[in-house]
């Protein structure tokens, strides 16, 4: 579920929670900055902003603030001794965004979830400290939701509409780019998927690689994957969004996961899946989700044996194969 959809649907309860957004990485924390998770008063998440200990601690963090009305930005450090000492993933240093989620931001939250799955720009500016907690939310033509604010302030965040990532300005003020790129989920973290993030980000697609090994799924091995996540399929899909307009790469290491991953994704909503595997694969799994109930058009609509044929037998021909196709797709618009 998109993060906003379920702020706002727990807002519409009556109930609140937690924001949590990564504004500063250092080294190689699991997620880049923009990343969220939100932490409802239940204590059940949406999201994610990297697993592990790192994301526990901020969960406990959140539910510690939960219903003061308190803003914080918690220091994350993971030097080399802690990450040994805790079986941690990843080094490096990151600083999170603790905001308490507030019914009077209702329709600023709606307003950005549309802009997320519609693929609209806009900025979110947070204001925090001494002075007080406020939230505006900018799309272009200057059309504000939330809290005013002044001209001549509006003026000066106008240059963040094609920032990537979150800006830290001073001590007080978050203002965070809405822009939604071309989102690839590539379940499976072998040598053909190394090849898939590295040929997918130099076409911008904003590559999030998902395996449960750590020793496959990490920073040396993708170096160029926007985000990599550590977890189970069976529990990753709880922490991603499918709006409709993602695109999904199936290369696990076995059969039956490919299968699994496959029935989650046809399950929501997406723009392109993909799977790897022989002819003789593909018919198996295939039959076995008509039999699960799945309809036809449903079936038809994932692109296996995955890629262009080239004729590709190498890891980076097969890369490059995959790529082209979600290339094709892509300019489908």
């Amino acid at each position: 579920m998109n993060i906003y959809r379920a702020i706002e649907q727990y807002t519409n309860e009556g109930k609140t929670g937690m924001l949590a957004t990564v504004i500063r990485r250092l080294g190689s924390a699991p997620r880049d900055t923009g990343a969220k998770m939100f932490i409802g008063e239940d204590g059940k998440t949406y999201g994610t902003i990297g697993g592990g200990k790192l994301e526990l601690d901020a969960i406990e963090e959140s539910l510690r603030l939960m219903g003061k009305g308190q803003t914080e930005i918690f220091h994350i450090r993971m030097n080399a001794t802690t990450v040994a000492d805790q079986g941690m993933l990843c080094g490096g240093d990151v600083d999170i965004l603790l905001e308490p989620v507030d019914k009077r931001y209702l329709e600023l939250y709606r307003e950005v979830g549309q802009c997320i799955e519609k693929g609209k720009r806009g900025i979110v500016i947070t204001r925090f400290g001494p002075t007080g907690f406020s939230k505006t939310f900018v799309e272009p033509g200057n059309i504000i939701f939330g809290d005013p604010i002044k001209d001549e302030q509006l003026n000066e965040f106008q240059g963040y509409f094609d920032e990537r990532n979150p800006v830290l300005i001073g001590d007080d003020t978050v203002v965070e780019p809405i822009l939604r790129y071309s989102l690839l989920y590539i379940f499976g973290a072998g040598h053909v998927s190394q090849f898939i993030s590295k040929v997918a980000k130099i076409v911008d697609f904003y590559v999030v690689v998902i395996d449960d090994r750590s020793e496959f799924a990490n920073r040396e091995r993708f170096p160029d994957a926007d985000e990599i996540i550590v977890d189970s399929f069976e529990d990753v899909f709880s922490k991603l969004d499918f709006t409709g307009k993602e695109y999904a790469v199936i290369v696990t290491r076995g059969h039956s996961f490919d299968a699994y991953v496959l029935e989650e994704v046809l399950k929501r909503d997406y723009r392109y899946v993909g799977m790897i595997g022989s002819k003789r694969k593909v018919k198996i799994i295939f039959d076995n989700l008509r039999k699960m109930g799945f309809e036809e058009d449903v079936i038809k609509s994932v692109h296996a044996p995955i890629g262009i044929d080239i004729d590709a037998e190498t890891p980076q021909e097969i890369a490059i194969s995959i790529v082209a196709e979600l290339i094709q797709e892509r300019a489908k618009g």
